[in-house]
C-alpha cells in the first residue's frame, strides 16, 4: 500500500501552491543575478525583492544570506563566526553537533530544556529554537540575555520554528524553506550584524560564493507570506491525538514543556520504534523515529539520551502539518491501538 496519511512534516512538508507558482516564475527568470547585463540586472532586482519580502515576512531587521538550507546556514555561521564556538545544547540537531568539536555540551533537564544560567559564556553559543524530535521550545529570550550578558553571541537553529513561530532573539539564525512549505534546497542565515562574520568572497555580499538560487528565494518568500494561521487547528488536532494516545497507554515525551503544536514524541511501551514504523508504513501511514537525518541509524537518539527518557528505543515522532485532517488523526489513533495491542 502506498503511503496515504502523512505524519512526518518535521522532516519536510508539502510545497505550497503559492511557492510552486513562485518557483515556476523564478525558473523563467533564467539569467544570472550577478551578471551586469540587462537580463542579469532584472534577475538581481527580483532576487533583492525576494530578500526584502523574506525579511518582512519574518519581521527581521538584520541581514539575510541565502543558502541551500539550514545545514549550510549553520555551517556558515559556525565556520565564519569571529567568535569561537564554545558551547552547544546537548539536544542540538546533528548539523550542529557534527561541527561542535570540543565545544561544551549544555545539559538539559527531563523536559529537554536548557538552563539559561549555563549559557552565560563568552564566545559563540548554539541553542536551537525548537527541537526537531520532541517539539520542545527553548527559552531563548532568557538564553539570549545570559549569552549577551557574558559578552557572547547566540546562534539559533530555527529550522523547525521559522515560518510558524516568531523569530527568536538571536544574533545568527538558520532557517530552511522546505520546513514551512517552500522548496527543498533553499534556506538562509539571518545575521544581526555583518561584523559577526568573516566574509568568504563571492556572492551574497561576499559571505556565500555560488550563483544565487533566484527561483528558490522567490518560492521561500511566497511560502513565508502564506503565514501560519493553521497552527491553531494543528494544536486542537494534537490535543485530540495525545488524549487518545495516553488513554491507549502511550507516554508523551516532554509533556510538561512548551512545545510546538506540530511535533510530538511518543513512547509505545514494549514495541520498538523500528517495529512501529514498519507496521504504520504497512497501514499506509508515514511516521518517523527521531530526526530524518539520523533515522536510518541504529544509534539511540542523543536527544532522548540527554533527557534521560525511559525506553528511548520505543519512541516515535509524529509531526502534523497544515494538510492534516481530523479523520487522519483518528485513523492514526486506531493504528496505534492495533500495534500496541490495546482492545
Amino acid at each position: 500500500m502506498s503511503v496515504s496519511l502523512y505524519f512526518d512534516h518535521a522532516a519536510t512538508t508539502p510545497l505550497l501552491p503559492q511557492a510552486r507558482d513562485a518557483l515556476l516564475d523564478g525558473l523563467a527568470r533564467w539569467a544570472n543575478p550577478s551578471s551586469p547585463h540587462r537580463e542579469g540586472r532584472a534577475a538581481r532586482a527580483a532576487l533583492e525583492d525576494a530578500r526584502g519580502r523574506i525579511k518582512a515576512a519574518l519581521g527581521w531587521a538584520g541581514e539575510v544570506v541565502l543558502t541551500s538550507g539550514a545545514s549550510e546556514a549553520l555551517a556558515l555561521a559556525i565556520g565564519r563566526s569571529k567568535a569561537p564556538l564554545v558551547a552547544v545544547s546537548a539536544v542540538e540537531h546533528e548539523a550542529v553537533l557534527r561541527l561542535a568539536g570540543q565545544a561544551a555540551r549544555l545539559p538539559v533537564d527531563a523536559r529537554g530544556l536548557v538552563d539559561p544560567a549555563t549559557c552565560a559564556l563568552a564566545g559563540l553559543v548554539a541553542v536551537q529554537q525548537v527541537n526537531n524530535e520532541t517539539g520542545v521550545i527553548q527559552p531563548l529570550a532568557e538564553v539570549a540575555g545570559a549569552v549577551r550578558g557574558a559578552g557572547g553571541i547566540l546562534l539559533a537553529d530555527a529550522a523547525q520554528g521559522a515560518g510558524k513561530l516568531a523569530l527568536p532573539d538571536a544574533d545568527l539564525i538558520a532557517i530552511s524553506a522546505h520546513k514551512f512549505g517552500g522548496p527543498i534546497g533553499v534556506g538562509a542565515l539571518l545575521v544581526r550584524d555583518w561584523a559577526l562574520l568573516h566574509p568568504t568572497g563571492g556572492q551574497e555580499r561576499g559571505y556565500r560564493p555560488g550563483t544565487e538560487n533566484l527561483p528558490g528565494a522567490l518560492a521561500m518568500a511566497a511560502a513565508l507570506e502564506a503565514g501560519a494561521a493553521w497552527l491553531g487547528t494543528v494544536q486542537a488536532l494534537r490535543d485530540r491525538l495525545e488524549s487518545a494516545l495516553v488513554a491507549s497507554g502511550a507516554t508523551i515525551i516532554a509533556a510538561d514543556a512548551p512545545r510546538l503544536p506540530a511535533i510530538g514524541a511518543y513512547r509505545m511501551p514494549g514495541k520498538s520504534a523500528t517495529a512501529q514504523l514498519i507496521r504504520f508504513d504497512g497501514m499506509g501511514m508515514a511516521v518517523s523515529a527521531g530526526s530524518a537525518c539520523s533515522s536510518g541509524s541504529l544509534r539511540t537518539s542523543h536527544v532522548l539520551e540527554a533527557m534521560a527518557v525511559e525506553g528511548p528505543a520505543e519512541v516515535i515522532r509524529i509531526s502534523l502539518g497544515r494538510e492534516t485532517k481530523v479523520e487522519a488523526v483518528d485513523a492514526l489513533v486506531g493504528a496505534w491501538r492495533s500495534i500496541a495491542g490495546v482492545a
